[in-house]
C-alpha cells in the first residue's frame, strides 16, 4: 500500500519526506521490522519505542510514525510522520492497512469488570445457532467461525486485532463479538474500529494498579460508549450504579436491563439448582443451563443485544435454553462421593461475592453454619501477583464470611513471593478468623486438602483461575489446571 494512501487514516502534525512510496509491512514491534516497512514508535509503559527508531531504520524501515521530534534521525530516504499520539495512530493505521474490516462486520463490544467473556462467547454461539457466520475475540480463545485462534490478551494489539477481523471478513462472517478491556481502550487498541453496538456488564474494583483510581477506570470504560455512532445501540446494566453513567451523552440508541427495577429487559429466577435455572424473561419462561444471579444479568444482556441485532424473541429464547457455561465460569464437577466442585474465574472481590452468594442460595443456607448436618462450602482462593494489592484483603474477607472452611493459596504469583501475597490476604482477617483458616501455599495441595475435607453434600469453590491452564512463577510459565487437579480426587 502506498504511504500516502495509508496516511489518509490519520491527521499528522507534520510529514517530513516523500509519501509516494510502497509500504510492505506495518509494525510497532521493532524485532519484526524489515526492508520497506513502516514502524510506529509507541511510548509504552515499560519501554519507549522511540529508542528503537534508529535500529529500525538500519533494518530497512522506510517510514516512521513518532510523537517526539528528538528521535528524528538524518537518514536518507526515510519519511518521518509526527503525530500527537502514536497509540491512536497505530489503531487507525492498522484498520486502514487491513481494509477497514470492522466496517464490513456487525461489530459488538462488551466491556465491564465481570461477565465480558460469558456475554461475548454466548452471543457468538447464539448467532451461529441462528444460522449466521460469526467471529469471537475473548479472554479464553478467539474464533473465526469454527477455527480456534489462541488468545494472548483480553483484547489483542491493534495490528493483531484488525488482522483477525480481516480474516473474519474473508471467512464470510457477518458478526463479530469482542471483549473490550479497559487497558485496550486506554492504549487505543480499538481506535479506528466501527462498533455497531456496545454492552456494559458491571463495574467493581479491578486494575487499580494500572488506572490508579476507580474514577479513571470507570471513565476509561465509558469511552467505548462515548464513541458510538447514532445508528449503533448500547445495552447497559441498570442494576449497576455506573450503568447509566456509561450511556450519558451516548449518541446511540440506549436499552437497559435489570433484575430489580423497571427496564427494557427484565428477568427473575423461578427455580435454581446446580444444573440450571428456570427464568421469567420479559414475561416468558425459559430454562437455562447456567446458574447464579450474575448469570441472569449476563443472559439479559445477551437477550437484549440479540433483540437489538434484529433477531426474533422466541428464536433467541430457544437458543438461550441450549447454551452451556463458558470454560471456567461456574463450571460444575460432581464427585461420586457426593460433593460438588465449582471452578470459577472469580478474581475480584465482587466476583467472589457473587459466586459464593449463588452457591449459598442453591445449598439452601444463606449464612455460614457450624451445624454438623449442614452442607458446607469450602473455598479455595488466592490472588495474582503484580496486580492490585488493595483487593487482596477484601477477597479473603469476603471468602471467609461466606464459607464454612477457607483455604488461602497461591494463584498466579508472577514475580512476587507467594508468601507476601498470602500475607496481604491474611491482613483482611481477624486473629480469630485466621485460627480457623488454612493457608496452603501450594495450590495443588490446597485443592487436594479441600477434596479430602469434603463430605457428601458439600460444595468446593476453586476460585481465581477458571479457564487458565498455567501459573507464572518467577517469569516461568508452568502448566496448572484447576479442573485437572479437582478430577484427580473425584
Amino acid at each position: 500500500m502506498l504511504l500516502s494512501e495509508l496516511l489518509t487514516a490519520i491527521e499528522p502534525i507534520e510529514v517530513i519526506g516523500s509519501t509516494e512510496k510502497e509500504i510492505k509491512g506495518l509494525h510497532f514491534d521493532s524485532r519484526k521490522v524489515g526492508q520497506g516497512d513502516l514502524f510506529v514508535a509507541q511510548v509504552g509503559t515499560a519501554v519507549d519505542g522511540h529508542t528503537f527508531i534508529e535500529g529500525c531504520v538500519e533494518k530497512g524501515a522506510i517510514a516512521v510514525v513518532l510523537s517526539d521530534r528528538a528521535f528524528m534521525h538524518d537518514a536518507k530516504d526515510v519519511t518521518y510522520i509526527l503525530v500527537e499520539n502514536t497509540d491512536k495512530a497505530l489503531g487507525l493505521l492498522a484498520s486502514k492497512w487491513f481494509g477497514e474490516p470492522s466496517k464490513a462486520l456487525t461489530l459488538v463490544g462488551v466491556t465491564g469488570t465481570n461477565g465480558k467473556t460469558t456475554i461475548a462467547t454466548l452471543l457468538y454461539k447464539l448467532v451461529r445457532a441462528l444460522g449466521h457466520k460469526a467471529g469471537l475475540l475473548s479472554t479464553v480463545v478467539n474464533y473465526i467461525e469454527d477455527e480456534a485462534v489462541p488468545a494472548t490478551h483480553t483484547t489483542p494489539d491493534a495490528i493483531e486485532l484488525n488482522g483477525l477481523l480481516r480474516r473474519m471478513v474473508d471467512a464470510g462472517c457477518e458478526y463479530a463479538f469482542m471483549e473490550v478491556s479497559s487497558h485496550a481502550i486506554a492504549q487505543e487498541r480499538v481506535a479506528g474500529l466501527d462498533f455497531d453496538g456496545a454492552l456494559f456488564t458491571n463495574l467493581t474494583r479491578d486494575h487499580i494498579d494500572y488506572h490508579k483510581t476507580f474514577d479513571n477506570y470507570r471513565d476509561t470504560k465509558k469511552r467505548l460508549f462515548d464513541g458510538l455512532k447514532k445508528t449503533a445501540f448500547a445495552v447497559t446494566n441498570k442494576d449497576d450504579k455506573n450503568g447509566l453513567v456509561m450511556t450519558q451523552n451516548c449518541k446511540a440508541e440506549v436499552k437497559t436491563y435489570s433484575t430489580r427495577s423497571l427496564a427494557d429487559y427484565k428477568a427473575q429466577i423461578l427455580e435454581e439448582g446446580f444444573d440450571g435455572m428456570m427464568l421469567n424473561i420479559n414475561g416468558k419462561e425459559v430454562f437455562v443451563p447456567l446458574v447464579g444471579r450474575f448469570n441472569v444479568s449476563n443472559l439479559l444482556c445477551i437477550y437484549g443485544a440479540a433483540l437489538c441485532l434484529g433477531f426474533e424473541e422466541l428464536d433467541v429464547l430457544r437458543v438461550l435454553s441450549t447454551l452451556k457455561p463458558v470454560n471456567g465460569r461456574f463450571e460444575t464437577i460432581r464427585s461420586p462421593k457426593g460433593w460438588t466442585a465449582i471452578v470459577d474465574y472469580a478474581h475480584t472481590p465482587d466476583a467472589v461475592d457473587n459466586v459464593i452468594s449463588t452457591i449459598r442460595e442453591i445449598i439452601g443456607s444463606d449464612k455460614v453454619t457450624k451445624d454438623k448436618g449442614q452442607r458446607k462450602l469450602i473455598t479455595v482462593v488466592g490472588c495474582g501477583g503484580n496486580r492490585d494489592k488493595g483487593k487482596r484483603p477484601m477477597m479473603a474477607q469476603i471468602a471467609k464470611k461466606g464459607s464454612e472452611q477457607l483455604i488461602l493459596t497461591s494463584d498466579n504469583p508472577r514475580d512476587e513471593e507467594p508468601a507476601d501475597i498470602l500475607n496481604d490476604m491474611k491482613a483482611g482477617l481477624t486473629e480469630e478468623e485466621l485460627r480457623s483458616t488454612l493457608v496452603i501455599e501450594d495450590r495443588a495441595a490446597a485443592i487436594q486438602t479441600a477434596c479430602t475435607l469434603a463430605q457428601a453434600g458439600d460444595v468446593i469453590l476453586v476460585a481465581g483461575k477458571g479457564h487458565e491452564d498455567y501459573q507464572i512463577i518467577k517469569g516461568v510459565k508452568h502448566h496448572f489446571d484447576d479442573h485437572e487437579q479437582v478430577r484427580k480426587y473425584l
